[in-house]
């Protein structure tokens, strides 16, 4: 936690990035419990919810690879600033969703909504190199992802709170406000001789007018490195079930644990429990591992985590079930750090947001097929036993992950040179704008 708090204090781009993450993320929250709460509370419906998923996870997959060729082509920190800005319009507008019988509405701007975030998301890990010394990016990738889990847990229990006394509509406007206040830090970061726009050899305008070859290149670059593949593999094989894991949050709150908005805002708030220490303890193990161990550490992760999961799907005692959510997604964040960590690592800035905006797209690619799946089951078939199903299939990633180290497919990238544009007193000072 130390190293956390250095950062903070010595990197004004990383600060600003992290003031704005927190806030927004915190904001986003209160509109997923809201919109979930919303949707059941006029529907009782788990396919519904499915709806919700579906709405906001086909529009990200189709978005993800023009986000990523964005991203490498034009200037990042912008591409950030307007997806925050157009988000904070989409959000207010869901209040336009509350009123019985506007459900449809909340499909609509869910699909928006996200429709616009890779740009955000991916950029932001994009960047990271940017603002951050080699010494320090293990670290930035740390905190990013445990200030992300962490403002689950909080954003979540707030959520199902202002659901529940402030009604739906406070929800959706902090949500709104939150996005402006993003766009606000992120105006402020400050590198030198353009360090937001990524790196290439050649730009001409035949380039620019042909996305699809831009993109074709950047699925060329993650073949060509058997590790990216093999991280696009457990970012599917997770995805099988942690699509469905994601609309049996609200189901066991509102069904399973008769807990309303606030048993959906505390299960959640378990699962960013979990997340923060994982991400905590990953942050100090990783550095400490070799290539090997890393490897060996990531198919554990997945074995624990999708057998804490199946234990929670089962779990009577509403604290097991606590317990044990909390157990599964601590395992997600050891190898989510991890596995960031080494994309930083081995990619090349020229192609670094195709490549995060790539696994993003597979990532949600599976998680609508898991969805539907979910959600057409969840009203047939017992909401417990869907969760063991979900469990088993993202606990099973262990075993391909497994048999390609030890046959040899993954061996160790080679790492490249990571430059901060400008010097270090620029980037960590008070820069010229």
């Amino acid at each position: 936690m130390a190293g956390f708090a250095a950062l903070l204090k010595s990197n004004r781009n990383y600060r600003y990035t992290w003031m704005g993450q927190v806030v927004s993320e915190v904001g986003d929250h209160f509109n997923t419990i809201a919109v979930f709460s919303l949707i059941l509370a006029q529907t009782n419906s788990g396919l519904a919810v499915a709806g919700v998923m579906l709405s906001r996870a086909i529009p990200m997959l189709l978005a993800g690879p023009l986000a990523g060729v964005s991203l490498d082509r034009f200037d990042r920190r912008q591409l950030m600033i307007w997806s925050d800005l157009v988000r904070a319009v989409l959000a207010g507008l869901f209040v336009l969703g509350v009123p019985l019988g506007r459900s449809w509405i909340i499909y609509v701007l869910s699909a928006l909504m996200m429709a616009a975030s890779p740009f955000f998301t991916s950029g932001r890990a994009a960047i990271l190199p940017a603002i951050a010394t080699k010494g320090e990016l293990h670290t930035a990738n740390a905190m990013t992802q445990t200030t992300q889990w962490t403002t689950t847990a909080v954003g979540a229990f707030l959520g199902g709170f202002s659901a529940t006394t402030m009604g739906y509509e406070a929800a959706f406007f902090l949500n709104a406000l939150s996005f402006l206040f993003s766009a606000l830090c992120i105006s402020k970061l400050r590198v030198p001789n353009g360090g937001f726009v990524a790196k290439r050899n050649t730009l001409d305008e035949t380039k620019v007018l042909k996305p699809w070859q831009d993109y074709k290149e950047g699925l060329q670059y993650i073949r060509s490195i058997p590790l990216l593949a093999g991280l696009g593999f457990v970012s599917v094989g997770w995805a099988s079930g942690g699509g469905a894991a994601q609309i049996l949050f609200p189901l066991f709150g509102e069904r399973v644990f008769h807990r309303g908005p606030i048993g959906t805002g505390e299960l959640w708030g378990a699962a960013g429990f979990g997340l923060v220490c994982g991400g905590v303890f990953a942050h100090w193990l990783m550095p400490r591992l070799s290539y090997s161990q890393y490897k060996k550490t990531i198919a554990l992760a997945y074995v624990l985590h999708g057998a804490s999961y199946v234990c929670f799907a089962l779990s009577e005692p509403y604290w097991l079930a606590l317990l044990m959510i909390c157990l599964s997604r601590s395992a997600v964040a050891v190898s989510s750090v991890m596995n960031v960590s080494q994309i930083l690592r081995i990619v090349d800035d020229a192609f670094r947001g195709r490549v995060f905006a790539t696994l993003e797209t597979l990532t949600w690619g599976m998680m609508m097929l898991s969805m539907t799946a979910a959600g057409l089951a969840s009203d047939h078939v017992e909401t417990r036993w869907i969760g063991v199903a979900s469990g088993v299939l993202s606990g099973c990633t262990a075993i391909g992950w497994f048999w390609g180290d030890v046959t040899g497919r993954l061996p160790e990238p080679r790492p490249v040179a990571h430059e901060i544009p400008g010097d270090e007193v620029e980037v960590h000072g008070e820069p010229n704008a």
